[in-house]
């Protein structure tokens, strides 16, 4: 990657690639006239429709200039590449992804669900007539694959929370990994790991069943990810360089929202405690290399519980998001109209008609409400503020890696606000259109995300390899 005529900020240390030269203003600042200095002199009713604007880019909704692969909604675009994507993990075929995506109506969440499904419903029946031939190495490539396009089935299902198709659909795919899982040569371990008089759901990923000790590297989901989903975008690539890897599923995620019925919160230290405790007690853990990583929104969650967990030496976010809440960059007088009923009655009536026509839009603010248990649209909004790392950065002491894509229109200028705000030892990793990785999470370059990625943690624990945990 080129570096030409960009110099690193003399405030950023730790930066190891060159920073692009708008990163901080984010969405709202890089566009002419939209800052609402006009528009918020013309009336009420237009400020409501200035809010909607910003709403649409709220939270993984919109993502402006990304690119369109087979349809012009961002998120049934972004959404095909990632079904797509996985082929670098194996759980996808690129031919039948696009046979499938082709058959799908643009903005029709049914077809959408019906032609994914469609599409699992035959990788599942072709894996149970491979295992029951006895062709293992067949049947959990076949699982593999039928778990995904189930995950992307049911995407688009969560604006009510009551379809039945939402729990039964998700039960298809994660039985489907299960059953990859008992096939799978390297081990693959299902567990539950104690967490307020229930537990959460793990997965136990090996190198191997020798039982030595070695690093540990903790992956955890964000806004709409699963733990099966983990295995094969991330997992993969770090067992084969000799990490063990535990995925596990908090509140808001997978089946501790869908089953158990608990919602996203912000005190995610109370989460990454119990898991933790769970890693330290297995044989296997090397207490010395472990490592977290969180991926999209769980770039708010893990150095939340960073600031409070000490006992991981090593953190990664891809990509960091400092506040959550002001991805919407809404100004103060729009904040007041959150906190009105007047104000909020609006919105919520604005939010649903415009979900109506915008399937990006139904999908985030749906599956905002689904996952916070919010009512109304504009009470996941305010629900959403507390979501902010302002005012504890400070106490995080371990050693972290902010992630970024050059084209991540989902949180802009998160990563970078993270970075600064940061007081430990970090670093700072970008990648470029120029690599064909700009999207969010780097989704359709897998494997040159991991691959850097990883080469950082590799030569992070080489660097301290005494460390006990960050507190110490």
């Amino acid at each position: 990657m080129s570096t030409k005529g960009r110099n690193v900020n003399d405030e950023a240390p730790g930066v190891i690639v060159p920073l692009p030269p708008v990163l901080d203003q984010g969405i709202m600042d890089r566009r002419n006239n939209t800052t609402g200095s006009v528009i918020m002199g013309q009336g009420k009713d237009l400020r409501v429709c200035f809010a909607l604007a910003f709403a649409a880019l709220i939270f993984v909704s919109v993502r402006g200039e990304a690119m369109d692969l087979i349809f012009k909604d961002t998120q049934y675009s972004f959404q095909t590449l990632r079904a797509i994507a996985a082929t670098a993990g194996g759980a996808a075929d690129i031919g039948e992804c696009l046979k499938t995506a082709y058959r799908i109506t643009e903005g029709d969440d049914e077809s959408w669900y019906r032609e994914w499904r469609a599409t699992a419903d035959e990788r599942r029946k072709a894996a149970d007539g491979f295992a029951a031939q006895g062709r293992e190495m067949s049947a959990h490539q076949e699982y593999l694959k039928a778990a995904n396009y189930y995950r992307t089935a049911e995407f688009f299902l969560h604006r009510n929370p009551e379809d039945p198709r939402i729990l039964a659909t998700w039960r298809e795919g994660r039985e489907s990994f299960i059953r990859a899982a008992r096939l799978s040569r390297a081990p693959i371990v299902p567990v539950e790991i104690p967490f307020e008089g229930t537990t959460l759901p793990a997965y136990r990923c090996l190198v191997d069943d020798r039982k030595v000790k070695r690093p540990l590297l903790i992956i955890q989901t964000g806004f709409d990810g699963t733990a099966e989903e983990l295995y094969y975008t991330v997992a993969v690539f770090a067992l084969a360089r000799g990490y063990n890897c535990l995925l596990f599923e908090g509140p808001g995620q997978g089946r501790v929202i869908r089953e158990q019925k608990i919602p996203f919160r912000p005190n995610w230290e109370t989460v990454i405690t119990p898991v933790v405790d769970f890693a330290l007690g297995q044989e296997e853990t090397d207490p010395r290399r472990i490592a977290i990583m969180g991926i999209s929104f769980g770039g708010y969650f893990v150095p939340r519980a960073m600031a409070f967990e000490k006992r991981i030496p090593f953190c990664i976010v891809n990509g960091g998001v400092y506040d959550f809440h002001k991805t919407a960059r809404l100004t103060p007088e729009l904040e007041k109209m959150l906190d009105s009923a007047e104000g909020s009655g609006a919105i919520d009536r604005e939010v649903y008609e415009r979900m109506e026509k915008s399937p990006s839009l139904r999908w985030a603010v749906g599956n905002g409400m689904f996952t916070f248990h919010a009512k109304t649209p504009s009470e996941w909004f305010r629900m959403t503020r507390a979501y902010t790392l302002e005012g504890v950065t400070d106490r995080i002491t371990c050693t972290m890696l902010v992630v970024d894509s050059e084209d991540d229109r989902d949180m802009p200028g998160q990563s970078r606000m993270l970075y600064n705000a940061l007081r430990s030892p970090r670093d700072y990793m970008l990648f470029t259109r120029e690599e064909g990785a700009e999207e969010h999470c780097q989704v359709g370059a897998s494997r040159i995300s991991n691959a850097r990625i990883l080469d950082w943690l590799d030569n992070a624990m080489k660097a301290k390899p005494m460390m006990e945990g960050s507190g110490k």
